[in-house]
């Protein structure tokens, strides 16, 4: 029997379809055998319910059938997160829930007057529902999250075509593109998942320390009453508390316009900077079993895809998680400051927030291990030392100055010792004043005038009584003329007798 590549048989007359002989190389010879798509969401953790899951796939098909404008589909990623976040109870935002978030950050916007120098935003305060935090900050995670997805779309790709045998690459013909887009397809649907959980912790627009919504100030009231349970404070308190932190960061990041671009600017650095270990995607690829969920699940969980950090990613971490920790810090100081004589609960939820923000909830990790990138400022209660140590010293003007300019911030060894930041910052501006003038000599010319200067005082001082020796004679004349009758006098007597003589 003439054999047919297109369809290779396996001794019998049934063709096997390439696609299938494929997926039994891939995944340990059982291909799609026993394929359960409620087995595999359990692996990508998604949820589980058959309605949800027929809708799912069919987008997923669709989406590896046609052309593809990138390595991820930011599209799966959107409708995904979009589900998660309304899988949690997430009702609509009420009349009285607005109300009530406009006049706390109405308010914290006048307690926070009195303790900065950074003016108000006038921005509109806005009660979110989780659908809406997800719509306002997708923008962002794709911009902070696509260097990385990039990376581990084209990693998938690359290790599936290497797993394939030689005879196989022949005849996948226009099944390469589906391969190319298998791996931005479960990044998306993964990251989805990420933003969809974060959706149900998150407090504010500025919870994780970083601008997601840009020029916006908003609260999640939904999220704020399960942030109060077991606190047994009233409500009213969490409220006001959490709005004068979001008006604070709101405030930073509004009249700071550099600060922004600089944060995001920092997590994409890092991000393009990782690369995927490609021996752990083959790896992954060549061990894979739909009938072992809870393996896949654990692999993914544990940043399968995420390699160990190199010196320059270290670095690019430790400036990044310093900002962070600035801005925290910053932030908690100011909120401190501004509610200490407000709220009697201040204190507490000081405490309970930092320790919040310190520690990550399960979504944050999540997406940590997604991303390879912790969005927690390790540094918090250093930085907020630092800057009540500055507002000691320099007033409230001047601890505000500090974020004029990037390179004014403090560094990491600054947070080690905030005591003497300010003598450091203070011989380092005395240096910079020093160069300042010698700058302004050298452009005035003055260094080239310095030694005629010093020449026409030389030529005043010795020709004061006419230029070198007459003016040593004229002086001596002077002292004899003027003292006839001391030494003087007997000397230039003497010089008179001898001529007479």
């Amino acid at each position: 029997m003439t054999s047919n590549p297109l369809n290779p048989s396996d001794g019998d007359d049934t063709p096997k379809d390439p696609l299938t002989e494929m997926l039994q190389n891939l995944m340990g010879g059982k291909g799609m055998e026993n394929f359960d798509p409620a087995e595999l969401a359990k692996a990508a953790g998604l949820p589980d319910d058959p309605n949800l899951l027929a809708q799912m796939f069919s987008q997923v098909q669709a989406m590896m059938s046609a052309p593809s404008e990138g390595p991820v589909n930011w599209q799966l990623a959107h409708e995904n997160a979009r589900r998660v976040a309304a899988s949690s109870a997430d009702p609509s935002v009420t009349s009285q829930q607005s109300r009530e978030v406009d006049e706390a950050l109405r308010l914290a916007e006048l307690w926070l007057d009195p303790v900065t120098d950074l003016p108000a935003t006038g921005l509109i305060g806005r009660a979110w529902s989780r659908a809406e935090w997800v719509e306002a900050t997708l923008g962002t995670w794709k911009r902070l999250t696509e260097p990385v997805a990039n990376s581990i779309a084209n990693a998938l790709s690359s290790a599936m075509t290497e797993q394939m045998p030689e005879e196989m690459k022949s005849m996948m013909g226009g099944a390469s593109s589906m391969l190319q887009n298998m791996g931005g397809a479960i990044f998306g649907m993964q990251l989805g998942q990420a933003i969809g959980a974060l959706s149900a912790d998150v407090v504010s627009s500025t919870d994780i320390g970083v601008p997601l919504a840009d020029l916006e100030m908003a609260l999640l009231p939904s999220n704020v009453a399960s942030f109060g349970e077991g606190l047994s404070l009233p409500e009213n308190d969490i409220r006001l508390f959490l709005a004068v932190r979001e008006a604070a960061h709101a405030r930073l990041f509004v009249q700071v316009p550099w600060l922004r671009g600089h944060l995001l600017g920092a997590i994409e650095a890092y991000a393009r900077g990782i690369h995927i270990d490609t021996s752990r995607i083959e790896e992954l690829a060549r061990d894979l079993d739909p009938g072992n969920p809870e393996g896949i699940q654990e692999a993914l969980s544990k940043g399968v895809f995420m390699p160990q950090r190199t010196p320059a990613q270290e670095q690019a971490l430790e400036k990044l998680e310093t900002a962070l920790a600035l801005v925290e810090g910053w932030v908690d100081e100011l909120t401190a400051s501004a509610t200490e004589k407000m709220l009697p609960s201040a204190a507490a939820l000081r405490e309970t927030v930092r320790r919040r923000r310190a520690t990550g909830g399960p979504a944050e990790h999540a997406f940590a291990s997604l991303v390879g990138l912790e969005l927690r400022p390790r540094r918090l209660r250093e930085a907020a030392t630092l800057w009540a140590v500055l507002k000691e010293e320099r007033g409230i003007a001047g601890r505000d100055a500090i974020w004029q300019h990037p390179d004014l911030l403090p560094t990491a060894e600054d947070l080690d010792d905030p005591q003497g930041f300010g003598g450091r910052r203070k011989l380092a501006e005395a240096s910079d004043s020093e160069v300042d003038d010698a700058l302004q000599k050298l452009l005035s010319g003055g260094f080239d005038d310095a030694p005629q200067d010093s020449g026409d005082t030389g030529a005043a001082e010795s020709g004061a009584g006419g230029p070198g020796t007459n003016g040593s004679d004229a002086a001596d004349t002077g002292s004899g003329d003027t003292g006839g009758e001391g030494s003087g006098g007997d000397a230039d007597g003497g010089d008179t007798d001898q001529p007479k003589g």
